[in-house]
C-alpha cells in the first residue's frame, strides 16, 4: 500500500484537528462498533454510504481513476472527507459522529489489510500510514474548496492521479466534488446525525 507516500502536507489551520483512530479489537472485526452507542452506529452507516458512493463505476470507467487498492482508497477517502467536513460544521454531536465515521473507516482498513494477508505486526504501521495519507488529503481538499474549482482540480490531480497535471478529468471530478459538497450542505442536520446521508449520482453532474 503506497498511499502514505503521496499525501499532501497537512496544514492544521486548514482542517479540524486530526481525528484519531480508536482502539479496535485485536481480531479487527467491525461488529464491535455496534452496541457502543448511537454515534458509532450513525458513523458506521455514514461510512457505508461513502463507500457505496466511492464505488460508482463512473469514477473509474469515465474519469480514469485507477481501479486499484490505492485508487479505491482515494475515492473512499474523498467521500468520507466530504461527510466529515459537513459533520464537523454542525453543533454537538456532529464532531462525535464524524469521529465515529472515521473510526469505522479505519476499522474497515484494518479488516481489509488482514484479509489481504498483511501480518499482525505490520497492520498497525500500515493503518497509521493510511491515516496520515487521509488527513493530508483532507487538509488539501479543505483548502482547495475554499480557493475554488481550479485549486480543487489541482489538488485532485496531485492526490487521486498521483502528481498528474490538471486535466478534463480532474476538472470534472472537481465539479462533482463541489456539487456533492453543496448537496450535503443542504441535508438536514438531524438526518445526518442519525446516520442518513446521500450522494448525488456523479454521471448526472
Amino acid at each position: 500500500m503506497s498511499v502514505a507516500s503521496h499525501a499532501s502536507g497537512f496544514k492544521s489551520n486548514a482542517f479540524p484537528p486530526p481525528l484519531l483512530p480508536a482502539d479496535h479489537p485485536s481480531d479487527g472485526t467491525m461488529i464491535a462498533l455496534f452496541g457502543r452507542g448511537r454515534h458509532e452506529r450513525a458513523g458506521f452507516t455514514l461510512y457505508g454510504t461513502a463507500v457505496a458512493a466511492a464505488r460508482a463505476p463512473f469514477h473509474y470507467a469515465e474519469l480514469g481513476v485507477r481501479d486499484t487498492l490505492d485508487g479505491r482508497f482515494d475515492m473512499v477517502g474523498l467521500h468520507v472527507f466530504l461527510l466529515i467536513r459537513r459533520l464537523t460544521g454542525l453543533p454537538k454531536p456532529g464532531p462525535a459522529v464524524a469521529q465515529a465515521m472515521f473510526d469505522a473507516m479505519f476499522a474497515d482498513m484494518d479488516v481489509n489489510l488482514r484479509e489481504l494477508g498483511v501480518g499482525d505486526l505490520s497492520v498497525g504501521r500500515k493503518v497509521k500510514s493510511m491515516w496520515e495519507a487521509f488527513h493530508g488529503r483532507s487538509a488539501a481538499y479543505q483548502t482547495a474548496l475554499a480557493e475554488g474549482p481550479q485549486a480543487l482540480s489541482a489538488a485532485l490531480a496531485r492526490n487521486v492521479w498521483r502528481g498528474a497535471e490538471p486535466s478534463a478529468a480532474t476538472d470534472r471530478l472537481a465539479h462533482i466534488v463541489i456539487a456533492q459538497d453543496r448537496h450535503l450542505a443542504g441535508l438536514p442536520a438531524d438526518q445526518l446525525l442519525a446516520g442518513r446521508a446521500s450522494f448525488l449520482s456523479p454521471e448526472a453532474l
